[in-house]
């Protein structure tokens, strides 16, 4: 919740090309994976999960409230790079605990409940900035009032340290006697996940071909994302709830549905669009819910931060590059990046095949 839509005034700066628009979001792009893997191996080696995610919330939650005072547009830039980081910092260790706490529950549930929660938090942040704005405030009130959520969020979190300070006391299954390494099934599952998030297009850039195409009236597009976000959050906890029934194969699924998406918002009309950001949600879902579980499963316990980090940071340079390549691809040929797109995500779904053989 305590998270604004800041981008958004730059995501549609430059209407000639594809490429600038998915270079809008660089710097947060590129401090992601490098901030993903700083502390991962310190939390996994020491076990204070506690410190480093603490310390990550405090730069991510309270970056963005500051942007209420960021007084020129190189101040801005620093604070947003300092959120993303922050948000680097804290999410492979605030997943390593949430699968030691998960594993009562169901991993697929409990990441995928995660999720869910989280994209409330997403709708209700950005409609506390329209609201603050639709009453005749500026931006500098808007990003201020999001200070709120940021202090409750860390109230919350201080609470659950005080109450639950060894999380991986939630762990059912007995730790392992010696520490193990990463499997070479988990750099194979890695493969997988570089392929998906090569392919999967950014919504800056279809919603610039929304706009471009003249798809939909532009006040409609935010709805669609709005569309798509809901779905994102029904989706993770459906599939999340499959993915402890049948395991990766749940990704088989999740993956064609996300790969069809390409082909309908770049090619469709207005009804075809709209089931392609379903199928976009259905995606971002998985990817937030099942693609987490599965590392989480595939990882020893005393490695899953540094798992989790090594598959967040491989994701963010490989959606880096592959929203480079659609961009540049976009001024080229729409066929090329619908193909493009497909295709790459596509490749994905022989690992998942092989890796669900692998767990039956």
């Amino acid at each position: 919740m305590g998270k604004a839509p800041y981008s958004g005034g730059t995501e549609h700066v430059n209407t000639q090309s594809g490429l600038p628009m998915a270079n809008s979001s660089a710097p947060a792009a590129v401090a992601d994976p490098v901030e993903e893997a700083l502390p991962r191996r310190r939390a996994d080696r020491t076990g204070r999960y506690w410190a480093v995610t603490i310390a990550g919330y405090v730069l991510n939650l309270f970056a963005v409230p500051l942007l209420a005072l960021a007084g020129s547009w190189q101040i801005a830039i620093v604070l947003i790079v300092a959120e993303r980081a922050g948000r680097g910092i804290r999410a492979p260790v605030r997943d390593a605990m949430l699968s030691h706490a998960a594993s009562r529950t169901g991993l697929g549930w409990g990441f995928g409940l995660h999720q869910a929660l989280d994209q409330i938090g997403a709708v209700i942040g950005p409609l506390v900035v329209s609201g603050v704005l639709f009453v005749g405030s500026g931006y500098q009130a808007a990003f201020g009032w999001l200070v709120i959520p940021a202090l409750l969020s860390m109230t919350v979190l201080l609470a659950a340290r005080f109450l639950f300070p060894r999380p991986r006391d939630f762990e059912l299954a007995p730790p392992p006697l010696e520490r193990e390494g990463l499997a070479p099934i988990f750099w194979v599952y890695i493969v997988a996940v570089a392929f998906i998030a090569a392919g999967y297009a950014d919504f800056p850039l279809i919603a610039y071909h929304f706009d471009k195409a003249q798809v939909m009236p532009a006040e409609w597009i935010p709805l669609l994302f709005a569309l798509a976000m809901a779905v994102d959050g029904i989706a993770a906890l459906a599939l999340g709830s499959l993915f402890d029934r049948i395991g990766i194969r749940t990704m088989v699924v999740a993956t064609i549905a996300s790969a069809a998406a390409a082909p309908m918002v770049f090619l469709g009309n207005l009804p075809l669009a709209a089931a392609g950001m379903a199928c976009w949600g259905v995606g971002m879902g998985a990817q937030e819910s099942v693609m987490r579980a599965t590392v989480s499963r595939l990882a020893p316990q005393d490695r899953r931060a540094t798992a989790l980090g090594i598959m967040n940071a491989v994701y963010g340079v490989a959606w880096f590059a592959g929203s480079v390549l659609l961009g540049v691809l976009y001024d080229l040929s729409i066929g090329a990046v619908v193909l493009a797109s497909a295709l790459l995500q596509a490749a994905a779904l022989p690992i998942f095949a092989w890796l669900a053989a692998r767990e039956h």
